[in-house]
């Protein structure tokens, strides 16, 4: 985590600095700390019991929040909804930065596998839902990592409270409903 620091040098934000094998692999999500706090409040209301997920994904390990279509909202449009919809995507944000500068994205993938019944009593489609965690370095090698929604969780939350940890602090945004999540006062002059 990098925090973003107003004028005064109080931390307001981080961005996200990717390391691989102790190596920099890229930087990316500027300001992106209050997202990641949001969709960690979202993920872990998906996987409560009687969460409406619940009711379409009985394992909590594929109960994941739908993503908002980026139309949402938009009067007379019909929201798109991908094959593979995204919770998030992350790039670099240097103006000297070239296409696939560095990325960090976490798509929903749904798959089914046919289980068989006893003998010849037919059988039944087993889906599962799963994160793919995708991140691109800007040398534009990348690594990948299949996730329930329970390591989402966890990843997610671990990420929260590093940026805690360099002073960014999203506990009201954790705290709070989707709908009135706001940050708190914090002192800080935003500097854009």
């Amino acid at each position: 985590m990098v925090p973003a620091r107003d004028r005064g040098g109080t931390p307001y934000e981080v961005t996200l600095e990717l390391r691989r094998d102790g190596r920099s692999f890229g930087a990316v999500g500027e300001r992106c700390g209050y997202f990641l706090a949001t969709l960690t409040r979202r993920v872990s209301a998906a996987r409560v019991d009687g969460s409406p997920e619940a009711r379409s994904w009985p394992d909590e390990s594929d109960r994941f929040p739908d993503p908002v279509p980026a139309d949402a909202g938009m009067p007379g449009r019909v929201p798109l909804v991908s094959r593979e919809p995204e919770l998030f995507a992350f790039r670099r944000r240097e103006r000297t930065d070239t296409a696939g500068a560095g990325e960090l994205r976490c798509t929903l993938r749904t798959s089914c596998i046919w289980l068989s019944g006893p003998g010849d009593r037919g059988g039944e489609w087993r889906r599962s839902r799963r994160a793919v965690v995708e991140a691109w370095g800007s040398d534009g090698h990348g690594v990948r990592a299949v996730l329930t929604s329970g390591e989402l969780a966890d990843f997610l939350a671990t990420l929260v409270r590093e940026a805690r940890r360099v002073g960014a602090d999203y506990r009201d945004v954790l705290t709070s409903s989707p709908v009135r999540a706001r940050h708190a006062p914090s002192g800080a002059i935003i500097d854009c």
